[in-house]
């Protein structure tokens, strides 16, 4: 844009011309930055249509090497049978409100007692030190103990030792299971955020007349959840999809709908449909925990430039 296009007085400080959106401030970029704005947007533009050329032909060279394996009329005959997914989709959300249930329940326990847990083990002075003792060898049991064994151990185990009052319902050892494991990993997590904020936030809230508990409650604990949001959201992710592991029990859930039709028809479809049922489902939680992480790594490097 010239000068004579933009009118008088719009002229930049190295003689160029200006832009009119930038009227109103008074400021007008020169003539280098907006080549520079401008070779960075055809930069842009180029990179994303190389991105989308090499997924086109990347994707078109697995189908190709797919299709034209030898067994690949068998395996879309057992995997990718039409009819079989018709009938299983059904079935397969159904159970799936069973999962969703048990990651909204299991997930606000996880929280709770994973903050305890985190809380008990930064407590100070030598009269807590059988609590932190025992909320260190919690979370290095529950850590190191497979998820799978946890389950075994409690879906299977409890019921055999019938005692009285305690509930057999797979759904809910299910998922005291899941929340005893998940609670140690969040449990780290919590602890990784208290730990990181720093001693003189403490004493500064002590010197403010704050008790050691309000200090914690108030100064230091939402420091650290903020600090820790994204792993949490992880944590999270990788509890949805493992409450479709409470089926070795019995439960009816997205994997055992799933698991009976293939029982009866031999046909493994069903088992694609609870996956990419559970993908769909994960999918959503894992861009928005990418989201919450760029948005604080954007907010920390402003807070580090100031």
């Amino acid at each position: 844009m010239t000068v004579a296009e933009d009118g008088p007085g719009r002229e930049g400080a190295d003689g160029t011309s200006g832009m009119s959106a930038h009227a109103d401030d008074g400021y007008t970029p020169s003539e280098r930055r907006l080549k520079r704005e401008r070779h960075r947007r055809v930069r842009a533009r180029r990179a994303t249509a190389i991105a989308a050329l090499s997924t086109l032909v990347t994707a078109a060279v697995l189908y190709l090497v797919v299709v034209n394996a030898p067994g690949w009329p068998r395996t879309r005959e057992t995997f990718f049978n039409g009819q079989y997914a018709r009938e299983a989709l059904p079935k397969v959300l159904e159970g799936l409100w069973l999962n969703v249930r048990l990651l909204l329940v299991c997930g606000a326990a996880v929280l709770v007692l994973g903050m305890l847990i985190a809380i008990a083990r930064t407590l100070r002075g030598p009269v807590f030190f059988p609590l932190r003792a025992l909320a260190a060898a919690y979370t290095d049991f529950f850590r190191g103990l497979p998820l799978l064994i946890n389950l075994m151990i409690v879906v299977l185990g409890v019921p055999a030792l019938r005692l009285q009052g305690v509930t057999v319902d797979p759904v809910l050892l299910g998922g005291t299971a899941l929340t005893l494991t998940y609670s140690a990993y969040v449990a780290e997590v919590f602890r990784a955020g208290i730990e990181s904020v720093h001693p003189s936030q403490r004493a500064a809230a002590r010197s403010l007349g704050l008790s050691n508990r309000q200090a914690l409650r108030h100064v230091v604990l939402p420091q650290a959840i903020r600090r820790q949001v994204p792993p949490l959201l992880n944590d999270l992710v990788s509890l949805q999809k493992d409450t479709g592991l409470v089926s070795i029990g019995g439960a009816i859930d997205a994997v055992r709908a799933a698991d009976i039709i293939v029982g009866r028809s031999l046909n493994y479809t069903p088992y694609i449909v609870a996956g990419l049922v559970f993908v769909a489902l994960t999918i959503p939680m894992t861009r928005f925990t990418d989201w919450v992480t760029a948005r604080m790594d954007r907010q920390r490097a402003q807070g580090g430039s100031i």
